[in-house]
């Protein structure tokens, strides 16, 4: 580039043609590398997590399980009359759609708050800087672990056949942390320099629940197939949805959040790399 073209460059674009450079993309992935080593640094902060938000109480974090068992219950009663939907089917495949609806907006919400609340470690702990991100999925994971529980005891009510799909279960779920990793890093970095990203994210994600099938099922949206499977989040629940309800999670779904992770993750990368480094003074 000659001399003149480089000083009419943009700040911007000189950062960002700054952030591609191999070297700094090499450190981002050392950095995320890192920071699955120190694992049992972040899974020790993530357990203080869970027990800072109960302590005192005499239940611990089974308050979790209990909230989302009464919520289940609840609109399952509520929304089966109003959809005219047999209480038999309807009530655990709202259960199985609650419990994977609550992993991975929480996943999401959390993850932009992810450098935020470890402002105070940032600056004194010398760490990579994406322990905060596992951190946040650790905890997100807990709740997740507490959570199921509500489903298993639909489906032990409502004889449900748990088969051999169920196994099915495991790939979603570690292919779900993998996209909600890369959206930590990602919505934690923005929300650290733009503190409105959060308050953004939260709405569109509270949009999101009610035209993503969790209170209400895929059949009931005739003639408009292609508005949901454009709901990239339609994808995420039924991979993990479908194995815990017996069956096999169709293969577009699984390829559709494939290609949502290697998205998310070239993006992230490209961010990651180039202001990983900003987060301290963003904070």
């Amino acid at each position: 580039m000659s001399t003149d073209a480089k000083q009419c460059e943009s700040p911007l674009l000189s950062q960002f043609r700054h952030g591609l450079r191999r070297e700094h993309i090499d450190n981002a992935l050392r950095d995320i590398g890192a920071g699955w080593q120190r694992r049992e640094l972040w899974m020790t902060l993530g357990l203080h997590d869970v027990r800072q938000r109960y302590r005192r109480s005499k239940l611990g974090p089974f308050w979790i399980t209990i909230s989302m068992g009464v919520m289940v219950l609840a609109l399952g009663l509520l929304y089966g009359q109003i959809f005219g939907q047999d209480i038999h089917e309807y009530l655990p495949f709202l259960a199985a759609g609650f419990v994977i609806w609550g992993l991975i907006s929480t996943m999401i919400l959390d993850g932009c708050q992810a450098f935020i609340v470890a402002e105070g470690m940032i600056r004194q702990l010398n760490a990579p800087v994406s322990i905060y991100a596992y951190r946040g999925l650790w905890s997100v994971l807990i709740a997740f672990a507490h959570n199921i529980w509500i489903f298993f005891a639909v489906a032990l009510w409502f004889s449900v056949e748990l088969n051999w799909n169920f196994l099915w279960l495991l790939p979603a779920v570690v292919l779900l942390l993998l996209n909600g990793l890369w959206m930590s890093l990602l919505f934690g970095l923005l929300s650290a320099r733009f503190r409105d990203v959060p308050l953004i994210i939260g709405s569109i994600v509270q949009v999101l629940f009610f035209i993503t099938p969790v209170i209400w099922r895929p059949d009931m949206l005739p003639g408009r197939a292609l508005l949901l499977h454009l709901n990239p989040l339609y994808h995420m629940v039924e991979i993990a949805r479908a194995p815990m309800l017996g069956h096999p999670p169709a293969l577009d779904n699984w390829l559709v959040v494939i290609l949502l992770a290697l998205l998310g993750w070239a993006i992230t990368l490209f961010f990651y790399s180039a202001y990983r480094w900003r987060i301290a003074y963003w904070v």
